[in-house]
């Protein structure tokens, strides 16, 4: 079996590239005996435990208007083959490929420091969002339930937050959601990146299929909590034909907003996705690539601001336009709903606090 006929089904990376912060690390690519690969290929994932000190970040990008992060994991067993948080999984000594997938790590104090952040008489209310790195309801999540128990801080608070997820376990928590809703305390955004699922399945092995992601927009809509979709990212060549369908959906399931991204392949992802695209989609594996670099001025990788996640060049200008008509047509990004930053508290330390209920 050559390395072209070697695809690990169900998992997004098929290599696990060297991390560029260890002087010496095993290249799995390169394996000595068959056997050997099909241990590879059947890793199980594993979760692991980090005693973090802090778990509020700032955001400090130009090009994204949101004020705080909060990630209860690093790692994401999603599998998105072009996830940019797999370059972070590299400065905790593991890979960006498959180990990012398959080595999850979990903070199960962060309910915890969030609150003591929230208790800091330098803080002021800002709105926290979930996801800003990996997936916070990806799979370890139905056991573990750090998000849930994050949003029911967010919720004692009062502390405005968002969610961006591409799985439907974020139904679990719509009375917690609904809450916070009636002070206008959340927003809950949904990624879909293609309408079908043969292109959903092998670019995010992992995640709820897309008509079960459309169903996290419908039951938000049906209750009045502001929902949108996130196209993103757009692969030229591979995804972008997708687009008008994947936002009529979208507002046909009650999306009040749409937002998107195209791809852009910085650090180790770019040789991850390479590996990838030519073992998934070989046809036009060429062109796809050719794609992205017109996107990004001759390369896949664009770190500037205001033009990474947008791009540039006549294939970028054409998906903007597209998106634009498109969002006129379907009703998209009409109505604002801003979150509420007025209605946060300190709730008192002694006694039970009653979570659904004033008091």
């Amino acid at each position: 079996m050559d390395a072209g006929e070697r695809y690990i089904k169900g998992r997004g990376a098929q290599v696990n590239p060297a991390n560029r912060f260890l002087k010496s690390s095993y290249d799995k690519e390169e394996f000595e005996k068959e056997e050997d690969w099909e241990k590879f290929q059947k890793q199980k994932t594993q979760v692991l435990f980090d005693d973090s000190k802090t778990i509020v970040n700032k955001i400090t990008s130009e090009d994204i208007p949101l004020e705080l992060s909060v990630n209860p994991y690093q790692g994401c067993e999603h599998g998105c083959i072009y996830c940019y948080a797999r370059n972070t999984h590299e400065y905790w000594g593991y890979s960006a490929g498959i180990d990012f997938e398959t080595r999850i790590i979990a903070k199960p104090n962060a309910p915890d420091l969030l609150r003591k952040a929230f208790e800091k008489k330098t803080y002021t209310p800002q709105v926290v969002s979930f996801s800003m790195n990996t997936d916070c309801y990806q799979p370890v999540e139905r056991k573990l339930q750090l998000t849930r128990k994050l949003l029911e801080v967010c919720l004692e608070y009062r502390n405005p937050c968002t969610i961006l997820t591409k799985n439907a376990l974020v139904l679990r928590d719509l009375d917690i959601l609904q809450e916070l809703n009636k002070h206008q305390l959340v927003h809950v955004s949904t990624s879909i990146t293609a309408a079908g699922e043969d292109i959903r399945s092998v670019l995010e092995p992992r995640t709820s299929s897309i008509k079960t992601r459309l169903k996290i927009i419908e039951h938000c809509a049906r209750l009045d909590i502001p929902t949108g979709l996130m196209f993103a990212p757009i692969i030229p060549g591979l995804n972008d034909a997708d687009m008008f369908k994947v936002l009529k959906m979208a507002a046909d399931a009650g999306a009040f907003w749409a937002g998107y991204t195209i791809v852009r392949l910085n650090g180790a992802i770019a040789e991850i996705f390479e590996d990838w695209l030519y073992k998934a989609f070989p046809d036009r594996a060429e062109k796809i690539w050719h794609h992205i670099q017109s996107c990004h001025g001759g390369k896949v990788n664009d770190s500037r601001w205001g033009t990474r996640m947008r791009g540039e060049g006549k294939i970028a200008e054409m998906i903007r336009g597209q998106f634009k008509i498109y969002c006129r047509k379907l009703g998209l990004n009409e109505r604002t709903c801003p979150l509420n930053t007025a209605a946060f508290r300190r709730p008192p330390q002694n006694g039970q606090l009653e979570l659904f209920g004033d008091y």
